[in-house]
């Protein structure tokens, strides 16, 4: 049997070749070389941006080993094991070599393959090298194979273990083009855009979109050497992606949003928040935030190095369920991890326990070489004279190359602060122009993470400009992604106070909860939560209807993150008396409702603000709520996991709520045994 490798998880020139396994049948192996050698001869129909004479002699060999395997197909029944070693030793260099052209031939590559010319060279060589030391001992004579046969492979022979496979002359003097650019750079001198063109057009990157597809390839090389401890490329991948980055933002003039759609999922770039709570990250063995988190058999989720310890101890039992595992399989939860680092990016969280892991250039202020930070400077002084002083297509698109350099790491977001973008993109919110305003409120947001960022929009008198937006935008989407920059600037606590005594804010994103689409909805109730944290605005969201709204939300979302967040913001509402008399006002429904979610919701946190808003309403609106809560007989149960299984935070709550509810019970008993002796008394006197 031969085992398939998995290629979406492969890094660029890495070649993990599979093994034949032990004992394969001749047959089994035979065929698949067949399959192999032709999937090999299929990329004479792909382009080589660079490495085109090596792709095409390599090409050019295994073709006839091609023929060679056609041939001795009628002759499997015959084949020593002498042949068979050999075979399998062509199989593991003809993966290798599947592997190489394929990262030579790969979309969005083209830069990186070219600047490592002498290694995919040697690379080439390698394995040409390997495939004749491999026909050198395989015994033709023993297969009885035809003279003419015999004869294209001893000529293939030859010529494999002679193979220069050379860096083409082309490809070096691109490759010396590109260092002087990034010399340039170095030293502060804008270089020559001719030259540069010279480079694009040289490896056939002639549109936007082709050089956007080169920086994202870039940062997902960088973030996969951070994830793998291998730092040695950051520099040179930083590097190429300043460049690139300039080449996308000075010398293309059109953009393509679709190309973003397509590679980034579509809706991507549309900001969506969460109420987040750390203590969801937390690994429940070690309490710390999880930074490797997999899934076991009974769907729980530990961080790895954390249940590898709990395993090799002899414990098979689920630590947080007591289940017996099925198997001590470990399954990555991507998705987890991927939220986890979110958090850390937009909070400033420091997620890894040792300073290696905690060096992704994506989430620190470092521009990864010196060449980057110049490249980005000047990008960054560009885009910004094209936004005061374009036309109004140059003005869209500079947003727009602003909104995805500013996505990308800390130290794009500050060197386009300082250059001033921020004043120019205020000015275009009030642009009649859809698109313009999206691009203008979307790169504002982006911007708004960084607190220079948040200081610089709101002492530019941005707040009413982006409320503006929030209540009057031109797009569904413009409306949502204002709903964000309003959280983000909600942050700055002297700021809160002066976003919620606009009279528009609030009822604004009310008004958003209720008719926006899915996304608007949650952006709208997390920056709503923001807003609570000055206890003014509690007042403010409570007269405003906040509480029928998000009573409302509760009934018609089916999504538990949305229900989560939703249940965050009443909980805060419920800590006044009178956000806990609406609630119980809203609806007879209200009060059933938070039990059924307090059962039925799947996260922790979603049950946590559930118990919290029941705390409240004892506490404000007792009378009408503790004895319907003492009729729930699956109450405690509940509330007795939370203590033990829950935050600190919540397990206090569930403790006082406990504590209420026996209280209530012993009164309810004293005074039925009170009233029992009165009537008894009252009988005996009769």
């Amino acid at each position: 049997m031969i085992r398939k490798f998995d290629r979406n998880h492969r890094r660029i020139l890495k070649f993990p070749a599979v093994h034949p396994c032990e004992g394969i049948s001749p047959s089994t192996l035979l065929e698949s070389l067949i399959a192999l050698s032709h999937d090999i001869c299929n990329f004479r129909f792909q382009p080589f941006a660079s490495q085109r004479k090596n792709a095409r002699e390599t090409l050019r060999q295994i073709s006839i080993l091609s023929i060679f395997f056609e041939e001795i197909r009628e002759h499997v029944p015959h084949m020593s094991d002498s042949i068979i070693l050999c075979l399998s030793e062509l199989h593991i260099t003809l993966q290798r070599i599947q592997f190489l052209l394929s990262d030579c031939a790969r979309d969005g590559a083209k830069m990186l393959i070219l600047m490592k010319s002498h290694s995919v060279a040697t690379q080439f060589r390698s394995l040409i090298r390997t495939v004749a030391t491999a026909l050198d001992i395989l015994p033709l004579d023993a297969i009885g194979i035809s003279g003419e046969i015999k004869e294209l492979v001893e000529m293939l022979w030859k010529q494999a273990r002679k193979a220069k496979m050379e860096v083409d002359a082309a490809d070096e003097s691109a490759t010396k083009r590109v260092l002087l650019v990034l010399n340039q750079f170095e030293n502060r001198f804008e270089p020559d855009p001719f030259m540069i063109r010279r480079v694009l057009g040289y490896l056939d990157i002639k549109t936007w979109g082709e050089c956007h597809r080169e920086i994202r390839f870039l940062e997902e090389e960088i973030r996969a050497g951070y994830s793998d401890g291998d730092e040695r490329e950051v520099p040179l991948l930083s590097s190429l992606i300043g460049l690139l980055s300039y080449c996308r933002g000075v010398l293309f003039e059109d953009y393509d949003v679709e190309v973003i759609n397509q590679s980034d999922g579509r809706g991507s770039n549309l900001e969506v928040l969460n109420c987040l709570n750390p203590e969801d990250f937390r690994c429940p063995i070690s309490l710390e935030l999880m930074t490797d988190p997999v899934t076991v058999a009974t769907g729980q989720t530990y961080d790895r190095v954390s249940i590898q310890k709990w395993l090799k101890s002899g414990n098979f039992v689920c630590p947080k369920t007591g289940e017996r595992l099925a198997s001590t399989e470990l399954v990555p939860n991507t998705s987890l991890k991927k939220l986890i680092q979110q958090f850390c990016a937009e909070y400033g969280v420091s997620l890894a326990k040792s300073s290696k892991n905690n060096r992704d250039i994506s989430r620190t202020i470092l521009p990864g070489s010196p060449a980057n930070a110049a490249a980005i400077k000047f990008l960054s002084e560009y885009l910004t004279l094209s936004l005061g002083y374009g036309t109004d297509r140059q003005k869209s698109k500079a947003a727009y190359e602003i909104r995805l350099l500013a996505k990308s790491n800390l130290f794009n977001r500050c060197c386009l602060i300082e250059s001033g973008s921020i004043p120019p993109l205020l000015e275009l919110l009030d642009s009649t122009d859809p698109t313009m305003q999206e691009n203008a409120v979307s790169a504002l947001l982006k911007l708004s993470k960084q607190p220079r960022g948040q200081k610089s929009i709101i002492e530019n008198g941005g707040l009413n400009p982006v409320l503006t937006v929030l209540k009057h935008g031109k797009k569904q989407e413009s409306r949502q992604i204002a709903a964000a920059t309003i959280f983000y600037l909600s942050s700055i606590h002297e700021q809160r106070k002066k976003i919620g005594e606009n009279k528009e804010t609030i009822p604004s994103l009310l008004e958003l909860i209720r008719e926006g689409t899915a996304c608007s909805k949650k952006n709208s109730v997390v920056a709503l939560f923001a807003l609570l944290f000055y206890h003014r605005n509690r007042d403010r969201a409570i007269a405003a209807g906040a509480v029928a709204t998000l009573l409302g939300l509760l009934d018609s979302s089916d999504r538990a993150e949305v229900k989560t967040d939703t249940l965050a913001v009443l909980s805060r509402l419920a800590d006044s008396f009178d956000g806990s008399a609406q609630i119980m006002r809203a609806s007879d429904s209200a009060l059933p409702s938070i039990l059924r979610l307090l059962y039925a919701i799947e996260t922790r946190a979603g049950k946590e603000y559930c118990v919290s808003i029941l705390h409240s309403l004892c506490l404000n609106c007792g009378a009408d709520v503790v004895p319907i809560l003492a009729k729930d007989a699956s109450l405690m149960t509940e509330l007795y996991s939370l203590v033990t299984e829950g935050t600190s935070h919540a397990g206090r709550k569930a403790r006082s709520l406990i504590k209420i509810l026996h209280r209530f019970c012993e009164t309810r008993s004293f005074d039925q045994k009170r009233e029992l002796r009165q009537e008894q008394g009252q009988f005996i006197d009769v």
